[in-house]
């Protein structure tokens, strides 16, 4: 019988514009249902929680040395478990490419040094023949977090009778767009307007939050971590390299690889004709200079440019052995509530639980009939929000976890 192992990681973001209040209960409740339920040893489990000393911080580079040593000593039979409760973010192309979204979503650690969908696709592709990886993201626009991989539940699923009851999910959507425009509009200019609001058709007596940071937050919060003032929507990569050189993401390096080869060009505002040796200063004499400060890009293989562009992904098969159980659809937002006697979670963590404690210890719930059941009991709570589905046609039906 193969291992059993996890990470879970829980950002709050305290003390942030972007506070939460849910995801550190989110991963208390997990990791209890992991060792209780699933029979994991409490030794095997990792936990990166920012308001929790007893833990590493979830920064960037943290939570991906734990999924690197998760996937890394991985064996055929090991099951592998990833929850991560915190912001999502959609961050646009900066490339002069058009891509088939023009968007990579991201979920943000704590330090703000975003992970992508394709370093999430990457990871997976590691994970041996036999051995299977599944990742919960109780995030927003966490629908396309593990690219490639085939929609089982998804935007093109038909709704059930309650999800029919209930406003179609794509006007919601379109709302809630225009109304993330705006207010991001306004954020931009200095206007900011209150994040935690009761959002309409959530559970009476909650306060809900939603987990998806907007841009104009995002990048307030970038500028507070790097000291730097003239981040601006077309520079954010090539800050994040500045900032944590070697350990920025892959697919951050790979884009600045990419640029400086001449292969792309910023394209927003003032930076539109800028390329990124013009907009990353100088190392330190002791760092080799600028080039010295672009070692980490440059080692890097960029197999197609293609694969740097936001949306885009390497042209290869994708990842077997990996399921994504995500808390919405690409589109949408997934909340953050807080119960009138303050009690805070997740809207999907909190369904999968539920679900999980109408079975019987030992009985198994498949992936596919786990996320159907969530969806059914969130558009009976009223919410708008999507789980989905998304791996291979076998491990749709095998059981959750393990």
């Amino acid at each position: 019988m193969g291992r059993k192992r996890a990470v879970l990681v829980g950002i709050n973001y305290p003390g942030t514009e972007g506070e939460l209040k849910g995801c550190l209960n989110d991963v208390a409740r997990m990791r209890r249902c992991l060792v209780d339920r699933f029979g994991f040893d409490g030794a095997d489990i990792r936990v990166l929680a920012d308001a929790d000393p007893a833990t590493p911080p979830p920064t960037g580079a943290n939570i991906r040395l734990e999924l690197e040593r998760l996937v890394g000593g991985a064996r055929p039979g090991d099951s592998l478990f990833f929850h991560y409760s915190g912001h999502g973010l959609q961050l646009p192309a900066e490339t002069g490419e058009d891509d088939d979204t023009g968007y990579d979503e991201c979920i943000v650690p704590c330090d703000t040094n975003l992970i992508k969908d394709q370093d999430f696709t990457e990871l997976v592709r590691k994970v041996p023949d036999g051995c299977l990886f599944t990742m919960v993201s109780d995030s927003c626009h966490s629908g396309g977090l593990i690219d490639k991989t085939k929609e089982q539940i998804g935007n093109s699923t038909k709704q059930s009778k309650a999800q029919q009851q209930r406003p179609p999910s794509a006007g919601a959507n379109l709302c809630a767009s225009l109304l993330g425009a705006v207010r991001g509009a306004l954020e931009y200019v200095g206007i900011r307007l209150g994040r935690r609001a009761k959002q309409a058709g959530s559970p009476a007596g909650t306060a809900t939050t939603s987990r998806s940071l907007p841009l104009s937050t995002y990048i307030r919060m970038l500028k507070e971590q790097t000291g730097k003032d003239d981040v601006g929507v077309g520079s954010i990569r090539t800050t994040l390299f500045h900032h944590f050189g070697d350990d920025a993401t892959p697919k951050i390096k790979k884009f600045v690889k990419a640029v400086v080869g001449g292969n792309g060009k910023l394209r927003h505002g003032a930076d539109q004709a800028a390329t990124v040796t013009e907009l990353i200063p100088k190392a330190k004499p002791e760092g080799g200079g600028q080039a010295g400060a672009l070692g980490p890009a440059m080692e890097q293989e960029v197999r197609s440019v293609e694969e740097v562009y936001a949306g885009a992904t390497a042209k290869v098969p994708p990842p077997r052995n990996g399921v994504l159980i995500s808390g919405c659809q690409t589109d949408e937002s997934s909340a953050d509530l807080t119960t009138a006697s303050g009690v805070s979670y997740g809207a999907l963590s909190n369904a999968i639980q539920a679900v999980l404690a109408e079975e019987k210890r030992g009985k198994k719930v498949t992936n596919r009939e786990l996320v159907q059941r969530a969806r059914g009991l969130l558009a009976k709570q009223g919410y708008v929000q999507q789980p989905g589905l998304y791996c291979s046609d076998e491990h749709a039906d095998a059981a959750f976890i393990c």
